[in-house]
């Protein structure tokens, strides 16, 4: 992992170079994904199952739904039950997130109206091949339930057609009957434009891969997605002579084995401490089966920081925007307040990011990339649209239609003006 040092003279060059280095590999090959997004677009199903062949050896778009009730079947007892426990906890949580509609009269009683609608259709997609998420399944989905999403479907890919059953029971819990087994940039043009037997969506959310995200944005205006970039996942820990080194090593790896583009970052005052965690990270290494996605992953974005103050540990993670940041330190509540940019923020030593991943109910779906420092991470907020109503009453449009007058004309626009003017009581 590189090391640097904040009392070197090319600190701030070294840090925004390493950081840079690694959101360039996250944009993935533009044109690459831009042709398969047309292909999808001008030939339908057959340019999707053409890219289903190629990337996940799959020829099933829709599976078969015996075959998804045998698979859920099939999924251990322990598993649905910690999926059960997980969307109890989240459903919990998001449930208090509800907006209320807002109502008001002015003086002149004109009304003015502000009303949360649900998105109508809503397309989650949800990472599979080399692994499967059952639970960004409910970190999508549970919102979308919550704020009335009336259609919500699941893009999964699967290889050779076989889906997750965590996946599926997961699915199922939260009332999502139609599935589909695509992905990449096929997938998401498919829902994004729709074929002969997909129907396109509104909006489509949803972590995955950066071609994934790319084609996202790509298709962003044709359809929505989030208002912030799930990237490759991002954990900074700042960490203190009081932590455990042998923890601190472990959620640094834990952050590093979901793909080769993660980026896990460390700081701390206590050059010890990062020697101590450095050295137990080789060791426990050995000891996990991702050993190798996780070992590029440090090797490649992986940062120590060694700071001497707590103002420039502030200044860091704000200028890192992390999507994850663990506060492992004893005197955690003296950042709190200052720390702005974080999608999440794990305080003190027990508050472990991996346990936010799964049951304690927050959202997992954060930005990354540096996003933080403009957008936040999945809430029911994202499946609503809002829209004003406005009834003004004949005294409204008297009293304040003169100064609306004065600034169309001031702007040059006249037609606003006499719509206006012609709807005034003539004295």
């Amino acid at each position: 992992m590189k090391i640097i040092n904040c009392n070197s003279r090319n600190f701030n060059h070294s840090l925004n170079t390493l950081l840079d280095k690694r959101r360039t590999k996250v944009q993935a090959n533009l044109s690459s994904v831009s042709n398969i997004i047309k292909d999808v677009k001008k030939n339908g199903d057959k340019a999707l199952l053409k890219y289903e062949k190629k990337f996940n050896k799959n020829s099933i778009i829709i599976p078969n739904s015996k075959e998804i009730t045998k698979s859920i079947k099939s999924l251990d007892r322990k598993v649905k039950l910690a999926i059960d426990l997980a969307y109890k906890r989240i459903f919990k949580f998001h449930s208090l997130q509800k907006f209320k509609n807002i109502s008001y009269i002015d003086k002149f009683k004109n009304r003015l109206e502000y009303k949360y609608l649900p998105i109508d259709s809503v397309a989650i997609y949800v990472p599979g091949s080399s692994a499967s998420y059952p639970s960004s399944v409910l970190m999508n989905a549970i919102p979308a339930l919550i704020a009335g999403v009336k259609r919500l479907v699941l893009i999964n890919p699967g290889i050779k057609g076989k889906q997750n059953p965590a996946v599926l029971y997961a699915a199922k819990k939260c009332k999502i009957s139609e599935i589909y087994s695509i992905g990449g940039p096929s997938a998401i043009a498919a829902l994004a434009y729709g074929t002969k037997k997909i129907k396109k969506v509104n909006k489509i959310v949803g972590p995955g891969n950066s071609y994934v995200a790319t084609a996202k944005k790509e298709v962003f205006g044709d359809v929505g997605i989030e208002s912030m970039t799930a990237g490759p996942s991002e954990v900074t820990v700042v960490c203190d002579k009081f932590s455990n080194p042998a923890w601190v090593a472990s959620d640094l790896i834990g952050q590093a084995e979901h793909d080769n583009l993660a980026q896990c970052i460390l700081i701390s005052k206590d050059k010890r401490m990062i020697k101590k965690v450095e050295e137990e990270i080789s060791k426990q290494l050995k000891q996990i089966s991702r050993s190798s996605i996780a070992k590029k992953s440090l090797m490649s974005n992986g940062i120590l920081i060694e700071v001497n103050s707590d103002k420039k540990i502030i200044d860091i993670v704000n200028r890192i925007a992390p999507e994850h940041l663990e506060l492992n330190v004893k005197n955690y509540k003296s950042f709190v307040s200052k720390i702005k940019n974080a999608g999440s923020i794990c305080l003190g030593k027990y508050a472990v990011m991996a346990m936010t991943d799964y049951n304690i109910g927050s959202n997992h779906i954060l930005p990354t990339n540096g996003s933080a420092k403009y957008s936040s991470g999945i809430s029911v907020n994202e499946f609503y649209k809002r829209i004003s109503y406005i009834n003004l009453s004949k005294k409204g449009i008297e009293s304040l239609g003169p100064s609306v007058i004065t600034l169309a004309n001031y702007e040059g626009l006249d037609a606003h003006a006499q719509s206006v003017i012609k709807r005034i009581r003539r004295k």
